[in-house]
């Protein structure tokens, strides 16, 4: 069975996106962050970007096996989801937002002025999408 992940830079929408897809679909929903820290996915935890350091390839291993066990399609909710190899894909969605709405929505969560930097910069160089362009990815780019 194949996947639908959703990702693009943090505060650009992924998260409302990949709900409101999953229970349109009837598909389950797949929140990465919250694997990341249960099941302890990470090399390290950067004190200064306040933010795990995520083992893609330990997380490609899992996220895998989730999809293969999964009874139901599952839409996969991550920054870092577009990392999956394409054959366990079915679309790549890349949410993109307005950099000034990014910037509001970065500082409301309480993210330092280099972290609120480095993820503008981030949508401004589309990094995900480039990224998962590189991975010959299925995209649908949607503005939030």
């Amino acid at each position: 069975m194949k996947a639908i992940v959703v990702s693009g830079t943090p505060g650009t929408g992924k998260t409302k996106t990949a709900k409101a897809l999953a229970r349109k679909k009837n598909y389950s929903y797949v929140d990465v962050n919250k694997l990341v820290r249960e099941l302890k996915l990470y090399d390290s935890y950067d004190r200064k970007r306040k933010a795990y350091v995520v083992d893609t390839k330990k997380l490609n291993k899992f996220l895998i096996r989730l999809i293969g066990e999964s009874k139901k399609k599952l839409v996969i909710d991550s920054h870092l989801s577009h990392y999956l190899p394409k054959k366990y894909l079915e679309l790549c969605i890349i949410t993109k937002c307005n950099l000034k709405k990014l910037k509001n929505r970065l500082e409301k969560r309480g993210y330092s002025k280099s972290k609120v930097r480095e993820n503008l910069d981030s949508e401004i160089f589309d990094v995900c999408l480039n990224e998962a362009k590189e991975m010959g990815h299925k995209i649908k780019i949607i503005k939030t």
